[in-house]
């Protein structure tokens, strides 16, 4: 028996045939007119950059106010230093890598509180909050600055589950 009607192979070609057809016709600049060929990617690899770099600013900004906070914290409890400086080292790398070499202190905005443990669990929060904020950016943000900033809000996470265990162990 024949068969009849269309084969797979008849319709992958066929649709490849109208993908082809639809690419080379969007080759053109449509209209014309006298503008140069290559006037619209400029623009819009400029208003790339332009996005990327404000992310990467208010990436970094973020990244700095969560290093002050284990600053303020490591300063104010000397004694959970130990179990805080390999994260916060984590995340002065992390601020290093979304800030391009310029970065500026921020201000001290809440002191740490007076309890280690208290102090541990903002800590977390704190991360969680920036790990949050880095996983919102990524909607947005360009697909290398986009896994960067995956990877940070993922560390994030990690280190928020880590403090709070921490804060578990620590005593009053």
């Amino acid at each position: 028996m024949r068969r009849t009607g269309t084969t797979r192979r008849g319709a992958l070609t066929a649709t490849g045939a109208i993908a082809l057809g639809a690419a080379l016709s969007g080759c053109g600049n449509g209209d014309g007119a006298d503008v140069p060929a290559g006037a619209p990617v400029a623009e819009a690899r400029a208003a790339a950059a332009q996005v990327e770099n404000t992310l990467r600013t208010t990436a970094a900004r973020t990244s700095r106010g969560l290093l002050d906070r284990y600053e303020q914290t490591i300063q104010a409890h000397p004694s959970a230093g130990t179990g805080l400086a390999p994260l916060r080292d984590a995340v002065r790398a992390h601020t290093t890598a979304l800030s391009q070499g310029g970065g500026e202190a921020l201000a001290s905005t809440r002191p740490a509180a007076t309890d280690v443990r208290t102090a541990v669990r903002e800590l977390a929060a704190a991360e969680r909050r920036t790990a949050d904020a880095h996983t919102a950016m990524l909607l947005k943000a360009p697909p290398e600055l986009a896994r960067l900033l995956a990877s940070i809000a993922a560390a994030g996470a990690a280190h928020a589950y880590l403090l709070t265990e921490l804060a578990k162990e620590t005593s009053s």
